[in-house]
């Protein structure tokens, strides 16, 4: 075989190597769970965020970096390994509050690449500067608060401030960052007793809650039964004056009525009333009436124990 031969061999492959890496970098894919960032010479063009086969130049001119669009978590303070054993630091969760004392503070931060430009170059380890910003933003907080608020009900004022602190590092740090919340994990004392000591402050507060949330029901619940008894008297007593004040209108018409017979007949609306008043008094008496010729009428009530003595309404006894 010649040399001629030889390096024309050589040629064509070096040729084929190089189209076959072309054509195996100038396409890639994006998943949904991912973002992708087309590099051009070291420059970096827009994120590319749907997922789908994308194509580009091939390697060197263009290469791709992906990142993760999910949501991470940073463990400040402890890490839980891989068979879920926690490994805790202290000395990295060791503060002082404002009131000098000493507490053991660890916390989650959730976080997201909000910016894969500024990601990959405006830190060279962003992570890294996340874990640093969110140390000093917790003990920022925890160094201006007082213990009781850190170990009892300012936990979530201080997870609160502490978000927004690290929100605005991270902002200025201009890393591609966006910090989604905080949470507080465990809040404790370096010392067991003085721990214990504010464990039982601890749980007086929670029974205190409950003891003020049972008694905002239990008032509440009388208020209401009070309230339904009040509106029943009132309705009751509403329904007794309408009622009253029907039958006195009705008396008074009744009254009106008896007047007008009796200012046309005194002596005939005089008897009848004299007879309806026998009726209610004496409802089981047997009363024999005798008229006489001038019109006095007797009453005679022969039944009974005795026989009564007539009685005469007016004038003079008849014989």
């Amino acid at each position: 075989m010649t040399t001629k031969r030889v390096l024309t061999i050589i040629s064509v492959s070096i040729a084929g190597l190089f189209l076959l890496i072309a054509l195996a970098t100038s396409w890639y894919t994006v998943d949904e769970s991912e973002q992708a960032i087309v590099i051009t010479f070291g420059d970096a063009g827009d994120p590319i965020t749907e997922p789908g086969l994308k194509f580009k130049m091939p390697w060197p001119v263009q290469t791709v970096e992906k990142l993760s669009k999910e949501t991470f978590s940073l463990q400040f303070g402890y890490q839980q390994t891989a068979d879920g054993e926690i490994v805790s630091y202290d000395d990295e969760t060791k503060m002082i509050t404002g009131d000098d004392n000493i507490v053991l503070a660890d916390l989650v931060v959730q976080w997201r690449i909000t910016n894969p430009r500024d990601y990959l170059f405006n830190s060279e380890n962003p992570r890294e500067l996340l874990h640093s910003a969110t140390s000093a933003s917790i003990r920022s907080v925890i160094g201006s608060s007082r213990i009781d608020d850190a170990l009892t009900s300012g936990k979530a004022e201080i997870e609160a401030s502490t978000r927004d602190l690290l929100a605005d590092l991270v902002t200025k740090y201009d890393i591609g960052i966006s910090v989604l919340s905080v949470n507080l994990q465990d809040v404790e004392l370096p010392n067991e007793e003085v721990r214990q000591a504010f464990t039982a402050v601890r749980d007086a507060e929670e029974q205190k809650n409950i003891k003020v949330n049972q008694a905002g029901r239990y008032e509440n619940q009388r208020l209401g039964e009070a309230n339904g008894e009040k509106d029943a008297i009132i309705s009751n007593a509403t329904g007794e004056k309408i009622a009253r004040i029907e039958q006195a209108r009705g008396d008074v018409a009744l009254f009106n009525e008896l007047y007008a017979e009796y200012a046309q007949n005194e002596q005939i609306t005089r008897d009848r009333l004299i007879l309806e008043t026998l009726e209610a008094v004496l409802p089981n008496a047997q009363l024999y009436i005798m008229n006489g010729d001038n019109g006095p009428m007797t009453y005679l009530p022969l039944t009974g124990p005795r026989a009564a003595a007539p009685v005469v309404t007016e004038g003079t006894d008849n014989e």
